[in-house]
């Protein structure tokens, strides 16, 4: 199974490649994927049959209870046969449909490749994550399908519509299957299915969730709007996704469920009644429609709605004649949809009205398309018929009582337009048709030459509808292994109501076969009498799915508008005002109920009096923030308190939390200084006082809140304190710094996690300074003064020094020369070059002892970033990019690249993710040596955190020097004739 999987996913990265060099003929390579996969299944079916399962399983996170199984049962059976052998006669019908000049038929392949693989997982899946994974793989790919031709507006649209309603209705799947996972303590689907949670208001919601996922993906009204908006892909998408894969998934997962939930508060009745719904409105719609794939569109709404009926019901009978209605489906729609791809392609029209005489022309295709159409009409001997028959003899002797009658009734009603439609579109497509006005038939429609082939896959799915007929038998022992997992009636097994019905062609002449007569009699009927009946259609007929969609998005759009012009004010105040308000007012409501102070210890106020000077000294310096009116006082301020809790930490006897503190601090005051520059000097806002008085009440409540919430969180303390096994656990590694080790090692996860929010955002801060897109790293240093008429930092008097042949001057910075001589600093520069390499050197230290002293990957980072930040306050903006050439994105990737494979190497050793290693070895001269995973770890962390150092630097510093560059470019330059001034006047270093 994992084998079949990982085919699919590889032939599809390589699908462009083979594309590329084989043209078309590609298809017949990626098509060996589903046909294994077909071929696997059908020699797993009779062990299936008879009740055998085959299981895979990969322990992913044991301790939630998550694991990577699939599982192979007779309804997973079932699903791959039909996912790979449709999905493999598919793709050997593109390899004749397309040309080998079809733009973006690479992507359109691996596309393809990569959505059968998904599907796969899907009915593979016994795990609830993992099937929500596979069921959100299948969404992507198949937005990425309809949207084929992405140049058109009309499948932009469609994709959109469909990944929206999906989406929709898939999140809300996740949040019920975690509801159901938690209340069976399992996420594995044989488990929940063999031992169902106690019903409850927890359990019942979490059903009508995953109702809505299921129901959504299946177009059950009210969601059906999308599938027909996704005709608008070609025709091999509508043929696989449309009929035989995507639009089941919601299907299978009904019948995958309904043995536990079908007696579960809200299935039945939801299902049943939108079921019926939507097969009725389908069908309905479906007669008066005039284009060919819209018309099997709304039909395939009408059937998906019959199959919701007969897999949701919850019964043994109709969940064998789900089962079978489902496959029958899968054949006689592909290969109707694939029909209408040949007369499309021969004709080019899929407009009824303009079709005439297309059989005459095309006779082998039109064969085809009637024994489909007699198979979607339950005619005999074909495979629909025995599976139809099977639906009305469940009904009709099922254990629902009157659920089930009305079930019956809505099932012949849509019966009878489907037997209509089937008749309309044989019609449509080939009939030859008489003029709309005046005598006479309209002439036949010319036709082009098919491609060698073309009608090769709908004929094969066509022969498979005509010969399981007769063989129905055959197929029945699976689909009753299936169908047996259904709990009992009780009442209903000593009443004898309901007895294993079995599936076969011929069962006499009954009640079953009189509903089937009356259905096709009925559908020829309405089918004759069309055209007196379009007037009642038209007056029918509700308002279109594409309109509706419509109104929901531009009333969607105004509502978010009046929100959003509601609360984004633009007040970076008003936004973190609002923010405060739902903190202190959530904590101060669950502090109200839970009244955690009745055996609260009063706080010692500190250990020292030099700890009482520190915090009363960061205390003042948060209060004369509130006075100053200059942005630069307020910085230096705020950064006093920084340095003041560093301090604190120092006193504690943290001196990691110290030097990570100082490091921290020292950026974030340089990031302010660098946004200063485009910000005036002093505060210009001006507040009421009521205003003020509102600030202030807030921030006093905020600040006590935080403080109490520490002092309840020490003082509600129930374990002993973890320290001590902490300094145990990492003696027992051999090292001695337990908040590095509980950093890389211990908490790993957590850290991995960390450094990928923190590689967000920064890349989302930097993008909002690089608009359209980030600029590259300059040169070497002679090439960027070349451009030195555009430097604000250069002056006219070092063009005339230049002009005069005086000799260049020895600069300490590789780019000193592109500084004017007011705006540098011959001290600033001094040091800068003194302690650039010492401060590198430094960083490394820190990296590689923070095992057993100070140190680590962060800080690190963060003192290798500060070398950078010095070179650039010293040189400007080409100092920093001749001090680190590499980019940003470089190194924030390289640093996710090493903490991501240390954490897999674990996997890769047979242990778990993010298990620790060391490797000890022995070199020459140096004697033995040691390296740990946790210190690879770690240097991920300092690639990382020095990428965003430098993202932030470059994006807050050198992007706005090079705007500052531009608008000084942009000034009138000094006329030529003006004399220099007399450089003994300049100032020189």
């Amino acid at each position: 199974m994992l084998s079949l999987l990982l085919l699919h996913f590889a032939l599809a990265v390589c699908a462009k490649p083979l594309v590329d060099r084989l043209g078309r003929k590609a298809f017949l390579v990626l098509a060996v994927a589903p046909a294994a996969t077909a071929g696997w299944a059908l020699s797993r079916w009779d062990a299936a049959a008879g009740g055998g399962t085959d299981d895979w399983t990969w322990a992913w996170i044991p301790d939630e209870h998550l694991d990577v199984a699939l599982r192979l049962d007779a309804l997973s059976c079932l699903m791959t046969v039909l996912v790979g052998a449709v999905g493999a006669l598919v793709l050997l019908y593109c390899a004749a449909y397309f040309g080998d000049r079809e733009p973006r038929l690479g992507r359109f392949a691996g596309a393809f490749t990569a959505f059968a693989g998904s599907m796969l997982g899907l009915v593979l899946a016994d795990d609830l994550i993992l099937l929500y994974v596979f069921w959100e793989l299948t969404t992507v790919f198949s937005w990425l399908l309809i949207g084929q031709d992405s140049e058109r507006r009309a499948n932009r649209r469609s994709a959109l519509q469909a990944l929206l309603v999906t989406t929709l209705g898939g999140l809300s799947m996740l949040v019920g299957f975690v509801m159901l996972g938690e209340a069976a303590n399992s996420f594995r689907i044989s488990e929940i299915v063999d031992r169902p949670p106690e019903p409850g208001i927890a359990v019942s919601v979490a059903v009508g969730l995953v109702l809505l996922g299921a129901l959504s993906k299946s177009a059950i009204w009210p969601f059906s709007l999308w599938l027909p908006s996704a005709m608008t892909a070609p025709s091999p998408v509508s043929a696989y996704l449309h009929a035989a894969a995507m639009v089941k998934a919601g299907v299978y997962l009904l019948a995958r469920l309904a043995p536990a939930f079908a007696d579960t508060e809200p299935w039945r009745p939801v299902v049943l009644v939108l079921g019926s719904a939507t097969m009725l409105l389908g069908g309905w719609r479906a007669l008066r429609l005039t284009d060919l794939k819209l018309l099997l569109a709304h039909g395939t709404v009408s059937q998906l709605g019959f199959l919701a009926v007969l897999t949701g019901a919850g019964q043994r009978n109709t969940a064998l004649a789900g089962v079978a209605v489902l496959g029958a489906h899968a054949l006689f729609k592909s290969c109707l949809f694939l029909v209408t791809g040949i007369v499309e392609k021969a004709a080019h029209s899929r407009d009824l009205r303009r079709l005439s005489g297309v059989g005459r022309s095309l006779p082998g295709v039109c064969a085809v398309a009637v024994l489909a159409a007699a198979s979607m009409a339950g005619l005999p001997p074909l495979i629909g018929f025995a599976a139809k028959e099977a639906a009305f003899e469940s009904l009709l002797h099922g254990t629902g009582g009157a659920a089930d009658r009305w079930a019956l009734a809505a099932v012949v009603a849509g019966s009878v337009l489907t037997a209509a439609y089937s008749l309309r579109f044989l019609w449509g497509a080939f009939a030859r048709k008489h003029r709309t006005h005046g005598p006479g038939l309209l002439p036949d429609t010319p036709v082009d030459a098919l491609p060698s082939g073309l009608s090769a896959a709908p004929a094969l799915l066509a022969a498979a509808g005509l010969l399981l007929g007769p063989a129905a038998g055959l197929t029945d022992p699976l689909l009753a292994a299936y169908a047996d997992t259904f709990p009992g009636d009780l009442a209903g097994a000593l009443a004898g109501a309901e007895k294993p019905y079995h599936l076969a062609l011929w069962h006499g002449i009954g009640p079953a076969l009189l509903l089937s007569v009356l259905t096709w009699a009925a559908g020829a009927l309405l089918f004759a009498l069309r055209r007196p009946l379009l007037p009642v259609m038209h007056r029918l007929a509700w308002p279109r799915a594409e309109r509706a969609f419509r109104s929901s998005l531009l009333t969607l759009e105004r509502v978010s508008l009046q929100l959003t012009g509601a609360v984004q004010r633009g007040s970076l105040s008003f936004y973190l005002g609002i923010a405060l308000v739902v903190l202190t007012g959530a904590q101060i409501a669950v502090l109200a109920t839970e009244r955690p102070w009745p055996e609260l210890r009063v706080p010692r106020l500190w250990d020292s009096a030099l700890q009482g000077v520190t915090a009363l000294a960061v205390v003042a310096g948060a209060l004369l923030c509130l006075f100053v009116r200059q942005r630069m006082k307020a910085v230096v301020l705020v950064g006093l308190t920084g340095y003041g809790a560093g301090g604190l930490f120092v006193l504690q006897g943290a001196p990691d939390l110290a030097l990570t503190q100082f490091a921290v601090e020292t950026v974030s005051i340089v990031v302010f200084v660098l946004v200063l520059r485009r910000l005036p000097a002093r505060f210009t806002e001006t507040f009421s006082h009521r205003r003020r008085a509102v600030q202030g009440l807030l921030a006093v409540c905020t600040g006590v809140l935080a403080a109490g919430l520490t002092w309840f969180a020490a003082a509600a303390r129930q374990s002993e304190p973890s320290g001590p096994h902490l300094v145990h656990a990492t003696a027992e590694e051999g090292v001695k710094n337990v908040v590095a080790t509980t950093l890389v090692d211990l908490r790993a996860w957590d850290t991995l996690g960390e450094c990928a929010v923190l590689a967000v955002a920064a890349v989302g801060v930097t993008s909002l300074i690089f608009l359209r897109r980030r600029v590259g790293t300059p040169g070497v240093v002679a090439r960027r003064q070349s451009d030195a008429k555009a430097l604000v930092w250069a002056t006219p008097s070092e063009e005339w020094q230049q002009a005069s042949g005086d000799a260049p001057e020895r600069t300490w910075l590789a780019a000193g020369g592109t500084l004017s001589p007011e705006r540098r600093s011959v001290v600033f520069e001094v040091i800068a070059r003194l302690t650039f390499h010492p401060v590198l050197v430094l960083s490394l230290y820190l990296l590689f002892c923070a095992e057993s002293y100070p140190g680590g990957g962060f800080s690190a980072g963060l003192v290798a970033g500060l070398a950078l930040v010095v070179r650039y306050l010293a040189g400007g903006r080409f100092e920093l990019a001749e001090a680190a050439p590499l980019d940003a994105g470089t190194l924030l990737g390289a640093g996710l690249l090493v903490m991501t494979g240390t954490a897999l190497g674990g996997m890769v050793h047979g242990s778990d993710v993010l298990e620790n290693g060391v490797y000890h070895g022995e070199l020459p001269l140096l004697g033995p040596f040691h390296i740990a995973s946790s210190v690879v770890f770690d240097t991920g962390i300092y690639l990382l955190v020095l990428g965003v150092v430098l993202d932030i630097t470059r994006s807050l510093g050198a992007q706005i020097d090079r705007r500052l560059e531009r608008g000084a470019g942009a000034r009138p330059a000094r006329p030529p004739a003006q004399e220099p001034p007399d450089p003994a006047g300049e100032v020189t270093p």
